[in-house]
């Protein structure tokens, strides 16, 4: 496909990052170049995992994904180097989520013009939290405030835990393809169908699945699950705030130890890629379970399976245990 050549500006950066970075291969780069000399590929980056595996079940053999978050990687927390953005002007498209990583948003606005895809208004993103993690890390809709709102809210940014709305990024990835690459418009399409239709295929056994619960409450390790617990009747209790370093105080903690001891909860959720003592110490103060709940911004060796797919089922398991639904 049609390259871009790298601006002065850009080179610059490429250049400066070249005697700390070395030859070693970035995720975003690596052997992105051989692959696509002969034009055979769309090169597209991706600012984190589940667009990375949307964009490559819609692509299939047609498109070269790569992800600007490493594997292992807190995805809120991500840093580019001036290497990782210098090769996003080589790319047929970028696929990023904007608000969510401020890293990725300053390199597309650096680097990228037509070729970025903001998957933000496809999303819906209907829900907000306070980003300090007051108020338990609550997460609740726009029209709607709790008795105890502070007014310090963010947009909640992980769509892709509610199957249908991760199922209209991928439509609007499939568009994208299409009209980038005319030439497979129909393979893109339907391979998008396919993946849409998978993810309503999991948004049906979640609905069979959580349809009755002996506990509402789903107290988690940060306020990922939002749009999950907006989605399947559940409500999210988080520890910490939209992102992982929110910790509560000692008062909110000790709120959040009464309130799971006050709502008969069972089981505190602890995550693959944060630290889980709070998590523990709740469930320990509380005397309930701990379970492992995967908002799945990344995977890694600890994920409970090798796909989203494979991981969203675990955690269905672990949810109708830990929520005891019949």
């Amino acid at each position: 496909m049609k390259r871009l050549l790298l601006g002065t500006s850009v080179l610059a950066l490429a250049l400066a990052g070249c005697s700390s970075d070395g030859d070693a291969q970035t995720t975003a780069g690596a052997d992105r170049d051989a692959t696509n000399a002969a034009g055979e590929t769309l090169a597209v980056s991706t600012a984190f995992y589940p667009l990375q595996f949307a964009v490559e079940q819609i692509g299939g053999d047609l498109v070269e994904a790569t992800s600007l978050t490493p594997p292992g990687a807190e995805a809120h927390d991500v840093e580019l180097t001036p290497r990782e953005v210098a090769r996003l002007t080589e790319d047929d498209l970028i696929v990023y989520l904007s608000g969510f990583q401020p890293a990725v948003d300053q390199a597309v606005a650096n680097v990228a013009g037509e070729q970025a895809l903001d998957v933000e208004p496809f999303a819906e993103l209907s829900l907000t939290g306070d980003d300090h993690g007051h108020d338990h890390g609550d997460v609740h809709r726009d029209d709607h405030r709790d008795d105890h709102g502070h007014g310090d809210e963010a947009t909640d940014p992980h769509f892709w835990l509610d199957p249908m709305r991760y199922a209209a990024v991928a439509q609007a990835i499939g568009d994208r393809f299409a009209e980038i690459d005319q030439d497979n418009a129909q393979t893109y399409q339907s391979n998008s169908q396919d993946f849409q239709s998978r993810l309503a295929e999991l948004d049906a056994e979640f609905t069979t699945a959580l349809a009755s619960c002996a506990h509402e409450d789903l107290v988690t390790s940060h306020a990922a699950f939002g749009y999950l617990a907006d989605r399947y009747d559940l409500h999210q209790v988080g520890i910490a705030g939209l992102t992982p370093d929110m910790e509560p105080s000692a008062a909110e903690l000790r709120d959040l130890i009464a309130h799971v001891r006050e709502a008969g909860v069972s089981t505190v959720y602890a995550e693959t890629l944060v630290d889980p003592a709070l998590a523990e110490t709740i469930a320990r103060e509380a005397g309930v379970e701990v379970r492992m709940l995967d908002p799945l911004e990344g995977l890694t060796d600890a994920s409970a399976g090798s796909t989203y797919f494979e991981v969203m089922r675990s955690n269905l398991d672990v949810l109708t245990a830990g929520q005891e639904c019949s």
